[in-house]
């Protein structure tokens, strides 16, 4: 089996193309499912945040594995193949753990270094545990893209080649200023409570607005989101939950309007903005990062108004300078793929050599028995010393062996080793496979793929 993700992102496709193309959680569950019912698939993940869905799996045939997963984002997007095979990207193998390894440190990023992409890949693979598609494979390399992505921003300072897309988004709305001298006091109005709109709602507390507003669909969630708000501590804000028939009448309050909901259509229409701009002495400030968009592009025709979303959004953070511990990043990276795969080689040869030494356990007992039948009058101690003796024989035998393809499987080119051993030592392919999957139930952890 072999790691293949097929995907699109903000750096192979339009935002018209992504904002049709994005999943909500009933349809990632409904494509995981999908995908591991599939032939070629023996695990799934799926990433899918407002700029990228990838879809990840554990394949046993390359071609048949793009051509599934291909169709498979296709059908569950609802942008045909088509249209979507042009905007897809392919990786494999090496390159496919080098690509979420890149991701998990912010590289792929619209704003290089974000840190709120570990959340999502976090939130990935919390959903394939669940629902038992992540097996040992992309348990493993999901939670190393988690440790890689924390190495980077603990080790490095590319924290200080990027920010959020909120802090990112107002930072341009500043305009060279300092975010908490231009925010100070100002009205907030954030549209959504999921981590996006909480992860807004965060910022603008920490930079000093004078009070927020939290809009949402389900009122349990924005009353949540206005507690911990409201907590004692440097960043309280004054904060109330509102129903979202009541956006209107605050739109007409707000300086700075922040949107990110898992809505499927608009939530802010040209003529609600419009209606919300009379007898107002500054302009309206609108950040729209929802995928799709929640708030009508056409806002950037209407006086007053300062609009931006994910699409302005990418064209800014592409003209920002990147630091110098990009660099640094990126040696982490490319360090922490050799170690992956060396890794996962060597893993891969470890239910041979246990099935090997099964077999010779077996040969030692078996000839133990014979010799107990040609000299019966062997006492208890000179049988017991017979037996370690053989054992250790066999045991030294077996040991610089076993070390050594271990060694020599866990480098590049090295998968090969197992089928040798199982060649040369004659090994019933149905046992090594019974070892691999004992191993697997007893590999501490969560949910598993089909094996």
């Amino acid at each position: 089996m072999s790691l293949l993700v097929v995907g699109l992102s903000h750096r192979s496709a339009p935002v018209s193309v992504l904002e049709r193309a994005s999943l909500p959680r009933d349809a990632q569950t409904k494509l995981l499912q999908d995908t591991l019912a599939a032939e070629p698939a023996a695990e799934a993940a799926v990433l899918a945040t407002c700029n990228r869905i990838e879809l990840y799996a554990d394949v046993d045939k390359f071609h048949a594995g793009v051509a599934e997963l291909s169709t498979l984002l296709a059908q569950h997007s609802g942008v045909g193949l088509d249209e979507l095979t042009p905007h897809l990207y392919v990786h494999y193998e090496d390159r496919a753990v080098h690509h979420l390894f890149a991701v998990a440190c912010g590289l792929d990023s619209m704003v290089i270094g974000e840190g709120q992409i570990l959340g999502q890949i976090k939130d990935a693979l919390a959903l394939g545990q669940e629902l038992h598609t992540a097996g040992r494979l992309l348990n493993d390399l999901f939670q190393q893209a988690l440790r890689v992505g924390k190495r980077a921003h603990s080790e490095t300072g590319i924290d200080r080649a990027g920010q959020s897309l909120v802090t990112f988004g107002l930072e341009q709305f500043a305009a060279g200023r300092a975010v908490e001298a231009w925010i100070k006091e100002k009205r907030a109005l954030v549209i959504g409570a999921g981590s996006m709109s909480s992860l807004a709602a965060a910022t603008l507390a920490r930079a000093g607005a004078g009070e927020i507003v939290v809009a949402n669909r389900t009122p349990a969630r924005a009353e949540r989101l206005v507690q911990i708000l409201s907590q004692p501590g440097p960043a309280r804000v004054d904060a109330r939950a509102v129903d979202m028939a009541a956006v209107p009448g605050e739109l007409a309050r707000a300086d700075i309007v922040v949107s990110c909901t898992g809505a499927t259509g608009l939530v802010l229409t040209v003529d609600a903005v419009a209606a919300a701009l009379p007898d107002r002495t500054a302009p309206l400030v609108l950040l729209d990062l929802a995928m799709p968009r929640d708030i009508d592009a056409a806002v950037h025709g209407l006086a007053g108004v300062r609009f931006m979303d994910i699409e302005s959004l990418a064209k800014a953070a592409a003209d920002a300078p990147m630091a110098a511990d990009v660099d640094q990043v990126r040696t982490i990276v490319c360090d922490e793929v050799a170690a992956f795969g060396a890794a996962q080689r060597a893993a891969h040869i470890t239910p041979t050599v246990v099935a090997l030494r099964a077999m010779a356990a077996e040969v030692v007992s078996s000839e133990v028995t014979r010799l107990e039948g040609r000299l019966p009058d062997l006492d208890e101690r000179q049988r017991a010393e017979v037996t370690r003796t053989v054992r250790r024989v066999v045991d030294k035998l077996l040991h610089a062996p076993t070390v050594r393809v271990k060694q020599l499987a866990s480098e590049p080119g090295g998968a090969g080793y197992a089928d040798a051993l199982r060649e040369l030592f004659d090994l019933d392919p149905q046992t090594v496979a019974a070892v691999s999957r004992a191993d697997l139930n007893d590999t501490d952890g969560v949910g598993r793929g089909r094996v």
